[in-house]
């Protein structure tokens, strides 16, 4: 099948096929159709399905540029995510959250559904892999929020748990002890603001960054919550910071369950929590998987084959507990018999 499109202006048209054409060399290679491409003009080659398709991704793009939105290559990978991905729709992409530095589009339709959530629900969870957008999705909807007056701040939070090493005794006072293990969520808010307007709102305590030991005793009104990392809480920590939501406030939980850095044998408060308010009303669970991670695509390669190997580690682990007690029957067995 073949089909036909002309984009109006030429500027935008030179835009959206890139430099040298390599937008549509990737659109080409991830749709499995054939592009030529002759001024403002192309022409689709494949299957009916994908040529369909193709002219949905290209019209998708199109569209951001007109509204004066960029495209790079992160934003074809994204557009090619909905596109491909069951029951995703490019449309998503156009879910942009609004901050200082830049607008920021979901990329990929587990995305769109947690920026969706955030904005239905008072209580949302995004649970899964690292590079998934979670953490950065929700402060980026956190400051859309702060800097149209929607809330008066923001709190981010997360547990004091090292990832696997011990530190020793940081040097310093308070904020410079903690600073190291909350460094994730600066980098967030410096992506979306300013550096010295994210200074002068924490002056003003319009942005607080604190541990979650500083979380007890307080009511958190009027605000924007974030809660990163918290599958290293324990249940009684989860309990104590779900219970510090306050009027005109919203709270968001992320964290990973294959990257518990609690002692053996402590339970995760983020799996805790996920099965105990389970069929609470007001409360959206959302789950990424490997499909989502969004950093570099040698992360996604890296967080797959750790997954694979977890997985046969376990099938490892119940087969040698099986072929145990099959070999202990068996000798069980003999026993009775030489009796």
């Amino acid at each position: 099948m073949n089909a036909e499109m002309t984009f109006d202006n030429n500027a935008l048209a030179l835009q959206l096929f890139g430099s040298h054409h390599r937008n549509l060399a990737r659109i080409e290679q991830k749709m499995e159709v054939a592009i030529n491409a002759r001024g403002n003009e192309v022409t689709i080659t494949g299957d009916e399905d994908a040529v369909e398709a193709t002219g949905r991704v290209l019209t998708g793009l199109y569209v951001r540029l007109e509204d004066g939105k960029e495209v790079g290559a992160e934003d074809v990978e994204a557009v090619l995510r909905m596109a491909t991905a069951a029951g995703g729709d490019i449309d998503d992409a156009n879910l942009t959250i609004k901050t200082y530095k830049r607008h920021i589009s979901p990329r990929s339709p587990v995305q769109a559904d947690y920026l969706r959530a955030i904005d239905e629900y008072n209580l949302v969870f995004g649970e899964g892999p690292a590079g998934a957008g979670k953490t950065y999705l929700a402060v980026a909807k956190a400051a859309e929020r702060l800097i149209n007056g929607s809330v008066d701040r923001i709190i981010l939070s997360r547990p004091a748990v090292e990832a696997g090493e011990q530190l020793g005794f940081l040097p310093g006072d308070m904020r410079d002890k903690v600073d190291p293990y909350l460094r994730p969520l600066y980098d967030a808010l410096h992506d979306m603001m300013p550096e010295s307007k994210v200074a002068k709102c924490m002056e003003r305590g319009d942005i607080e960054v604190a541990p979650l030991a500083f979380m007890r005793g307080r009511t958190l009104s009027n605000a924007c919550v974030i809660l990163d990392e918290a599958q290293n809480t324990t249940p009684v920590q989860m309990k104590m910071f779900l219970t510090r939501l306050g009027e005109n406030s919203s709270m968001v939980i992320t964290g990973d369950l294959s990257q518990v850095d609690l002692p053996h044998g402590v339970r995760s408060g983020l799996r805790g929590a996920m099965e105990t308010i389970a069929g609470v009303r007001g409360v959206s669970f959302v789950t990424f998987t490997n499909a989502d991670v969004v950093r570099h695509p040698l992360v996604s390669r890296i967080v797959h084959a750790y997954g694979e190997a977890e997985s046969q580690r376990k099938s490892g682990a119940r087969y040698g507990a099986h072929y145990d007690n099959a070999k202990d029957a068996d000798n069980g067995a003999g026993a009775d018999d030489e009796t």
